[in-house]
């Protein structure tokens, strides 16, 4: 595949390349690899020790030895498992075990988005292809992506810019005011989630200054990449824990709304290695997949309404779709006192387990949803796990609660309400808008993308093409190993101290 969509792990430019080079040296950054965050074992030892002095949150470019999946609760110390909830049958309904990872206790954001950001940055500053001192970073996003970039930009001393959609919560634009040097920073783009369109349409805008690099999720393969090779392992080492209490048990399916299609890319890490299906989530309000439908909704976090250039999705098994009224709901039971005591009270569910729904999201509750309408429609047993991902928590949509109750439950939310949405939303849920991909159906939804890559973005017939076929996304996984030389032969000019 042609540039700009697709960055080869080899130098393009000299001359910008080592003006990161200075620009990193001033600031005595050391970046870690990938292998590194997939893995943080290999991070040098006196890393951790220095960085108990840093505050997860803070704009420190120590943090970057944060951005992986294996923090403790605290974000601050590493753990040699990453976080994550076993989902009991009392909550889903279901006899398979459902995982969810926490993507909460990743820094600055308190989301694994953080760490697409990092991937689709680095790469630019090692190759050449980017320069701080010159050009500002674009982040176009649903939320969590361009906070992600913001974060990572700030800390690599380059400008960041966050594009995103107004109607998005507002604890994202909070986060994003205490973040950005420059109020015009944040560019609000017309429309809600599902508004993607309008998002690319400002960044063609913005293209035409030579200053504006868009760094676009949705197009980026360091997205794919790294969450194949770093998320994927996370996945793999939560499941091998698992099985331990186990053996029969098995890894049947992993579950992840599409959004950019990065975290996805974990199940092609796990078909690999255990053969198990991958399921691509979308609301029901828009369904793109289920039946080139369009429409709104308020899954955040699930950019839709088009197929993302960088989703596998010749290698996905099933789509699954989630309605609003599901996510919004369940936001509502677990984030207050009169659900959570309905759920430990009336139905004996384990405070701990409801207490981890702290680190749940609303795009995460739609994946535990999508997770369970799978583990009933293909009818596993009590053997066969469902792995699924929470990318962010319910710090981010307190403000979407409180629209939802007013809405909702104007006149106030008891018990009785309660109990009418675990029946509903959890106890009820049914296999419907669950599709098996066949062959052609796999063809039909692979086409959808042509109309916005090919005729819209500009990606040749051929390079849109060659996706089909498995032995292009292979080819990405090989090249991993030269990101990671790049990035310590990068380390080596910077010459600085580690970030420690």
């Amino acid at each position: 595949m042609t540039a700009p969509f697709l960055i080869e792990p080899e130098i393009l430019d000299g001359e910008r390349r080592r003006a990161a080079v200075e620009c990193l040296r001033a600031a005595q950054v050391k970046l870690p690899t990938w292998s590194e965050l997939a893995d943080p074992t290999r991070i040098p030892d006196g890393v951790g020790t220095n960085l108990k002095s840093v505050g997860p949150d803070e704009p420190d470019a120590k943090n970057l030895w944060r951005v992986h999946w294996f923090n403790a609760a605290d974000r601050k110390a590493r753990v040699p498992l990453p976080g994550h909830v076993v989902l009991p049958q009392a909550l889903t309904g279901v006899k398979a075990p459902i995982v969810v990872l926490l993507g909460r206790r990743f820094p600055m954001i308190g989301a694994h988005k953080v760490l697409a950001a990092y991937a689709c940055l680095v790469p630019r500053l090692v190759t050449g292809h980017f320069d701080p001192a010159h050009d500002r970073a674009v982040w176009p996003s649903t939320g969590n992506y361009c906070r992600g970039g913001v974060a990572i930009s700030r800390i690599l001393r380059c400008r960041g810019v966050a594009v995103l959609p107004a109607g998005m919560s507002q604890e994202r634009f909070d986060w994003l005011n205490e973040w950005v040097s420059d109020p015009a920073d944040i560019i609000r783009t017309p429309g809600t989630e599902s508004n993607v369109k309008e998002i690319y349409d400002k960044c063609a805008e913005l293209a035409r200054d030579e200053r504006n690099v868009i760094i676009n999720q949705f197009s980026e393969f360091a997205n794919y990449l790294i969450h194949y090779y770093c998320t994927g392992a996370a996945f793999d080492r939560v499941f091998a824990h698992v099985k331990s209490d186990n053996p029969n048990r098995r890894l049947a399916a992993f579950v992840s709304a599409t959004g950019s299609a990065g975290t996805i890319a974990a199940g092609d890490y796990l078909k690999s290695r255990h053969g198990a299906k991958i399921a691509a989530a979308e609301a029901v309000e828009c369904p793109t997949m289920l039946c080139n439908g369009y429409g709104e909704h308020n899954i955040q976090g699930i950019g839709d309404k088009h197929i993302p250039l960088i989703h596998n999705v010749m290698n996905t098994d099933l789509v699954v779709g989630v309605s609003e009224l599901a996510s919004d709901s369940l936001n509502l039971l677990f984030g207050g006192n009169v659900g959570r005591s309905y759920l430990v009270g009336r139905r004996k569910i384990d405070p701990d387990v409801v207490r981890t729904f702290d680190d749940i999201g609303i795009s995460g509750l739609a994946n535990i949803v999508a997770a369970i309408k799978v583990a009933k429609h293909l009818d596993f047993s009590a053997d066969e796990v469902v792995m699924t991902v929470a990318t962010d928590s319910a710090l981010l949509y307190a403000s979407e609660r409180r629209s939802f109750l007013a809405r909702r439950y104007s006149d106030g939310f008891d018990e009785v309400n309660a109990g009418e949405i675990f029946s509903r939303h959890l106890e009820g849920i049914a296999d419907d808008h669950v599709l098996e991909l066949t062959h052609f159906d796999r063809k039909r939804i692979f086409n959808l993308g042509y109309f916005t890559w090919v005729e819209q973005q500009g990606v040749s017939l051929d390079d849109f093409e060659q996706r089909r076929d498995q032995r292009f996304w292979r080819s990405l996984v090989d090249g991993i190993p030269r990101w990671d030389r790049l990035i310590d032969d990068f380390n080596v000019e910077v010459g600085a101290a580690p970030a420690r």
